[in-house]
């Protein structure tokens, strides 16, 4: 293997390329948006896929303050020199990110927002200095280069920079704003969504709403909020979606720029688990992988040859999307997830311009915000499984690839173990106390009808189901524990009453002529073949129950020894 450089957390264009970092080259997206006129344009595209980097060259090469000359030098956008002579450094240029603007509370979220306002003023201090500003610009900019500016102040924030600029430079301004809606998303999930929208909805659209101080803006986000809720009055607005052909394979990686890098780490035999964990999302009419995922793989792999590929969504703050979907007692979607989880194609209407605080209120909203964050991704009618067609008005989606898999299997997981904590299982555990197997299979399969199979229903997935009905009720719990010859499936223990329980699950799997009946004797025998109650009796647990537990599907026969 060879050791690169690669741009690990670094989302800044220009530092990128004065490090010399490894550079998959995205420039041609400064020419496919110069091809298209527009004054407002919305690109959305999950998290994790380049939209911060993207806008910070834009920033790079629209400057005025800037040089970017050698920051270009090579790449695509170079070899058009009409377009670079027109753009590259000829315009001046407002460049805010508010992906850091969150908090449990508005106040927190809002007192962040103005310290984003903040040091976006001090950026442009020199705006202070012009003596051509007018008064009440120049108090206004004062106050909020304090962190001294009310809420009137912050609301107009960006369109009293945009005339400063204006009238400093003589020519219009370039607005690039990045990850616009992460302020909604948090103020959704903390339950303070009106109050930051109120903000949000006057700092940006005043911004675009027929402003004479504005070259073009170009925003991008995660989801289309309705344009009556932000993007009202913008002139010549244009959203692309990862639906949408245009600058399909701007963001994110394909699959031959995937094969250049592994090749120049001399990793080219990475390229199928590469392709199985991190590709499958579809932008526009292009098969995309995940670039952080990439990078954070190919790193591992140049620290070790033989690193497994690794989740890296799970250190991202939006996985309770799945969570919050499963919670909601008026949705329906346990079949659709367990489709999904064993790698089925599932058909949903597609809503692409959604308001956060309407997302959750229905089915199709929410399978349109797990499509547009990444979580599904599209399914070409040539690739739907045998006997599936396309149905009108509906887009088929899948998981794209094991990572986002495990996310979900992760989720229903907790979901499961914590909807099983809020039940009353004081009967239930009696049951099992009681040695009362016929209702313990009643109520077990009850239980088990209404989960979520998130291991395509093999033996693991009962071992941890039926491990789960006892976690969290003061019971000490081992699954697959040395006991006796062997290792039994399940112990329960009780300490305080010293009594234990030994439960062997067994799944036919593809045996012929399984049936749950000889899968639960096969069970029991073992458990007295292999001795497993001994071990507990030798520890001084007078009571020890053993039950065979078989299982098959939604179905389940329990039987004790």
């Amino acid at each position: 293997m060879a050791i690169i450089p690669l741009p690990y957390g670094i989302d800044l264009f220009e530092q990128v390329r004065k490090d010399h970092c490894y550079y998959i080259d995205k420039t041609h997206l400064i020419s496919e948006m110069m091809d298209a006129p527009f004054k407002v344009n919305l690109i959305t595209r999950p998290r994790r896929f380049g939209k911060t980097l993207a806008m910070s060259m834009l920033a790079s090469f629209f400057d005025i303050r800037k040089d970017s000359r050698e920051l270009f030098e090579g790449l695509e956008i170079s070899k058009n020199q009409e377009l670079c002579s027109q753009w590259m450094n000829q315009w001046p240029v407002l460049f805010v990110t508010l992906k850091d603007v969150s908090g449990r509370d508005f106040q927190d979220a809002y007192d962040m927002l103005r310290q984003v306002i903040t040091d976006l003023y001090n950026q442009h201090y020199y705006l202070l200095q012009d003596d051509n500003q007018s008064p009440s610009d120049r108090e206004a900019f004062s106050k909020l280069c304090m962190r001294r500016g009310e809420l009137a102040d912050v609301k107009n924030a960006l369109t009293i920079l945009l005339r400063m600029m204006r009238v400093h430079y003589g020519k219009e301004v370039i607005l690039l704003v990045d990850e616009y809606d992460v302020p909604l998303a948090k103020a959704s999930d903390n339950d303070y969504y009106e109050d930051m929208l109120n903000v949000i909805r006057v700092l940006l659209g005043m911004s675009w709403k027929s402003n004479p101080d504005l070259k073009f803006a170009v925003v991008t986000g995660c989801l289309r909020v309705a344009k009556e809720s932000i993007f009202t009055g913008a002139n010549n607005f244009v959203s692309n979606s990862i639906s949408d052909i245009s600058y399909q394979d701007c963001f994110g990686f394909t699959e031959a720029e995937v094969v250049q890098i592994l090749k120049d780490a001399n990793l080219s035999d990475a390229l199928p688990e590469m392709k199985r964990w991190y590709d499958g999302y579809r932008f526009g009419e292009t098969e995309i992988y995940c670039p952080w995922d990439v990078l954070l793989h190919v790193r591992a792999l140049c620290l070790k040859s033989n690193a497994a590929p690794g989740n890296h969504w799970l250190d991202t703050s939006h996985n309770n999307i799945i969570r919050r979907f499963i919670d909601l007692p008026n949705m329906h979607v346990n079949d659709k997830f367990e489709t999904l989880l064993a790698g089925g194609v599932i058909q949903e209407r597609i809503r692409e311009d959604l308001t956060y605080d309407i997302a959750h209120s229905s089915e199709d909203n929410l399978w349109s915000i797990l499509y547009l964050t990444g979580y599904l991704t599209q399914v070409l009618p040539e690739e739907l499984p045998e006997g599936m067609t396309p149905q009108e008005g509906k887009t088929s989606l899948r998981i794209p690839n094991e990572e986002v898999k495990s996310v979900f299997k992760d989720t229903v997981q907790a979901w499961f173990e914590a909807s099983i904590k809020a039940r009353d299982r004081s009967e239930l555990f009696d049951e099992w106390w009681n040695g009362e197997d016929e209702k313990l299979t009643e109520d077990v399969s009850d239980i088990l009808f209404d989960t979520i199979s998130y291991f395509d229903y093999k033996e693991d997935f009962y071992h941890a189901f039926v491990a789960g009905m006892f976690s969290g009720a003061g019971y000490e719990v081992k699954s697959n524990s040395e006991q006796g010859k062997g290792r039994a499936d399940i112990i329960i223990r009780e300490r305080r009453h010293r009594r234990a329980i030994v439960i062997e699950a067994k799944w036919p799997g593809k045996k012929k002529n399984a049936t749950l009946e000889s899968e639960c004797e096969e069970a029991l025998a073992q458990i007295v073949e292999k001795q497993y109650a001994k071990n507990l009796q030798l520890e001084g647990y007078r009571t020890v129950l053993c039950y065979g537990a078989a299982f098959k599907g939604k179905d389940c026969l329990i039987r004790k020894a």
